[in-house]
């Protein structure tokens, strides 16, 4: 067999592969597969008794080989995950949100135990949805919920809003919008969260030629993505649920349309827990604190936190002294304050509630 004596460095048999190819490698490995590639140039011309060059020799390699197709599969979902920013949450977010809340029992029961309990849910017919909708006021915890999902079933959290998808121009969003579909298709065990949905799925009736045909796009991805075999969970979230698509709200194309309103008053308690514990608290009267903040969010509770620390911070700074959080510090910026909800609010999100929940 023929000896290799120079190869090229890891870079240029990248290089070279992508350019022969069309297969794009990380160098480190690019390098390893550039060796066996000219040693399979070797075997295959001796075979046919002629010379078959290297780009012959790189295609019939990398298309017939089956430790490469993996190896090629596994390098094309890495780079994918990159591209589009996958990361993996920490398992104790969903422990953060109170087990009173109504989307968190809705979320286990109609998600995350069919997605969990295969066997079981195959048995008794259930098919775990693919497609998700959130609707509620702003600062409400709708992403904070698609993330407390994705770490619960420790995939893959993929979030992605408008503006990513008009870094090009409001006119390639629709072509965008496909790439990302047909890309996130050929995942297994990742979350796709869409924010601001409505921005991308707005009502046709009266909208430009534009919208109309970037919410066109969303309709005709929506049932292809659903009809592919990985393990892949699309969630869009809404504030103006209102305002989305009447095709995207029929029975077909989302699978649960599910509310996130405001905090219960375990709900308002678990969260302030959870922020006073990452503080240098002293004696806090919790109940008394929760009851004041009957229209905070999760948002305006992490807010008023940060007022808090700041506070601290500073007078800790000024007085060289070690300074705790009491009640009292929170007594007097809580009217600097103000909740993002309030009784209209709560009273339209009610009515959206009747009128668009599905589950």
């Amino acid at each position: 067999m023929e000896i290799v004596a120079n190869l090229p460095s890891p870079e240029e048999c990248a290089s070279q592969i992508l350019d022969y190819s069309g297969h794009k490698f990380e160098p480190d490995i690019a390098g390893d597969l550039w060796l066996k590639i000219l040693q399979h140039k070797w075997f295959l011309s001796e075979k046919l008794g002629r010379d078959v060059g290297i780009k012959v020799a790189c295609l019939d390699f990398l298309e017939n080989t089956d430790t490469v197709r993996q190896e090629l599969r596994e390098e094309e979902i890495a780079r994918l995950l990159r591209d589009l920013g996958a990361q993996m949450v920490d398992r104790s977010v969903w422990d953060t949100i109170s087990d009173s809340q109504p989307p968190k029992r809705i979320v286990a029961k109609r998600i995350i135990l069919p997605l969990t309990e295969t066997d079981l849910a195959q048995k008794h017919g259930v098919i775990p949805p693919r497609t998700i909708i959130f609707f509620g006021p702003p600062g409400t915890g709708k992403t904070y919920f698609v993330r407390a999902i994705a770490s619960v079933l420790q995939w893959w959290y993929i979030e992605v809003s408008p503006s990513d998808l008009m870094a090009d121009g409001q006119d390639r969003l629709g072509r965008n919008l496909k790439l990302l579909m047909e890309g996130a298709a050929g995942l297994d065990e990742a979350v796709i969260f869409i924010d601001e949905f409505e921005e991308i799925a707005g009502n046709r009736d009266q909208a430009s030629r534009i919208d109309k045909s970037i919410t066109n796009e969303f309709l005709k991805q929506v049932p292809l993505l659903k009809r592919r075999a990985g393990k892949i969970l699309l969630v869009c979230a809404t504030n103006y649920i209102r305002d989305l698509d009447a095709a995207l709200l029929r029975p077909g194309r989302f699978d649960c349309i599910i509310p996130v309103g405001g905090l219960d008053v375990q709900g308002r308690r678990t969260i302030f827990d959870y922020y006073l514990s990452k503080t240098n608290s002293g004696k806090v009267d919790t109940d008394k604190i929760v009851s004041l903040i009957p229209l905070f969010t999760p948002a305006d509770i992490e807010y008023l936190f940060q007022k808090v620390s700041q506070v601290a911070f500073e007078r800790e700074l000024v007085r060289g002294e070690d300074y705790r959080l009491t009640t009292d510090i929170f007594l007097e910026l809580l009217p600097k304050v103000r909740p993002s909800l309030s009784e209209e609010i709560i009273k339209e999100f009610e009515l959206d509630c009747i009128d668009y929940t599905r589950y």
